[in-house]
């Protein structure tokens, strides 16, 4: 069967770059450890009073690390704060260069967890425990909102994080 030189030269890069695209997934996976999120752990969301999500909040850990065990719900975030902006929405404070763990699970339908300037980006599934870790080196607000929609108040579904400065941090 004869093919023309163009089309032979077509086929050719063709199988070139699904090649390099191939070798660049098991080079990322193998020798760069890159991996596709998943769940870190599973929980019933009929059950989560007998879980760590029935008192959500910020846990210190000490060494300037902490945890945030936080449940989405339609439609708000249940941070655990005492402290709410004037829309209602609550707000987490912690100090600069502090390492967050957020910890998340979904009550009740699927919902997103994305914290602006940051490379946090979670699909939150009821079920499904969520785990990321973040260090924040600047001090300002940052607003953490769904990117999944959820139903007729998605757009109200955020809270903010405030990182301040440890000298203006008031004490806990």
């Amino acid at each position: 069967m004869h093919i023309d030189r163009l089309e032979r030269n077509y086929l050719i890069a063709v199988a070139l770059v699904l090649g390099v695209f191939f070798a660049a997934l098991i080079a990322g996976a193998l020798v760069f450890g890159v991996r596709l999120p998943t769940a870190t752990a599973f929980v019933n969301p009929l059950a989560l009073a007998d879980t760590p999500f029935a008192n959500p909040g910020l846990r210190d850990l000490g060494d300037g690390k902490y945890e945030a065990v936080i449940v989405a719900g339609m439609w708000r975030f249940q941070v655990g704060t005492n402290e709410f902006d004037e829309t209602g929405h609550e707000i987490m404070r912690v100090p600069v260069n502090s390492e967050v763990t957020f910890t998340i699970t979904s009550r009740d339908i699927t919902h997103g967890f994305m914290i602006e300037f940051h490379n946090a980006n979670m699909e939150i599934v009821p079920g499904q425990v969520a785990r990321q870790t973040i260090t924040f080196r600047r001090p300002g607000e940052y607003h953490v909102q769904c990117h999944e929609y959820c139903g007729r108040d998605h757009a109200n579904m955020f809270f903010t994080i405030i990182v301040e400065d440890a000298a203006v941090r008031a004490p806990a």
